[in-house]
């Protein structure tokens, strides 16, 4: 959706036929909804876009006269390998080979291919079409998780042993992030947050960086993600939204909603 938004001729491949059937009817149904709400990204109409993007389960005829390759398999290291090693055999020396991973180092991702030099991660962060023009960031070193994946984790880890801890409920540990850091995130990072809540990025670290340290000190080891403390986050996201898949369909189009919603704003306010 996200490239043929832009006017690309997309095609897509999968082992499996019946994926790329369900892909196709989706993207359709996704695409009409957008253009009747007045979302649709770019100058084409729905019908336009959706003549871009085909299915094709020959990965070579699916490659042909590509200039860019996506790769979006489950996080299985060996499945990747597999993948590319697979495209490395039938792609030319120019197409960009990218991997949508969120945590597996290139490093072993790309290792012993020919066209290495033509490899990249470019994790799109789901949901890519709702995403805020999908701002490129270049990160200098190679690590684990990359960085949007490493920030992510961290709020994962402190949430989860809050509630562990029985300092707050599920809803309103999330509540904290929605109502409150959230807001401001949507806008601007938590360096630039430390800039503007002083005066300055010196004054802010001369002020409460003897708190930051304390608090820090505090945290506890990594949370192991099971037990009772699952079971209590399980059935408070459940009696929020329930888990089967009409109910979790229905709020990732609203999520979406919101996301394409908030693009728009932002678009607005920087052109301003």
């Amino acid at each position: 959706m996200l490239f043929a938004s832009g006017g690309f001729k997309v095609k897509l491949y999968d082992i499996e036929k019946q994926q790329i059937t369900n892909a196709l009817e989706n993207i359709r149904k996704e695409i009409k909804t957008l253009e009747q709400s007045g979302l649709l990204k770019g100058s084409l109409s729905s019908d336009q876009q959706l003549a871009l993007i085909s299915g094709c389960t020959d990965l070579k005829m699916a490659v042909e006269g590509a200039m860019h390759i996506q790769e979006c398999t489950p996080e299985n290291l060996e499945l990747k390998k597999k993948v590319f090693s697979q495209l490395d055999l039938i792609v030319d020396d120019k197409v960009v080979l990218s991997s949508s991973t969120s945590c597996l180092l290139p490093s072993k991702i790309f290792s012993g291919l020919k066209h290495v030099k033509q490899c990249i991660v470019a994790h799109p962060v789901n949901p890519p079409y709702y995403k805020i023009g999908l701002s490129p960031v270049r990160i200098l070193k190679e690590i684990d998780g990359m960085i949007l994946t490493r920030i992510q984790y961290a709020i994962i880890s402190e949430a989860w042993r809050l509630v562990d801890e029985g300092l707050v409920s599920p809803s309103d540990l999330d509540t904290v992030m929605s109502d409150g850091l959230g807001m401001r995130y949507a806008f601007i990072g938590p360096l630039e947050t430390m800039h503007l809540n002083a005066e300055g990025m010196l004054n802010y670290c001369e002020r409460y960086s003897e708190g930051m340290k304390h608090v820090l000190k505090t945290f506890g080891p990594i949370p192991d993600f099971s037990g009772a403390t699952l079971e209590n986050v399980h059935q408070a996201m459940c009696a929020h939204i329930p888990a089967d898949p009409a109910h979790l369909a229905a709020r990732r189009q609203w999520r979406d909603e919101c996301l394409m919603k908030l693009a728009k704003l932002k678009s607005q306010m920087q052109a301003e």
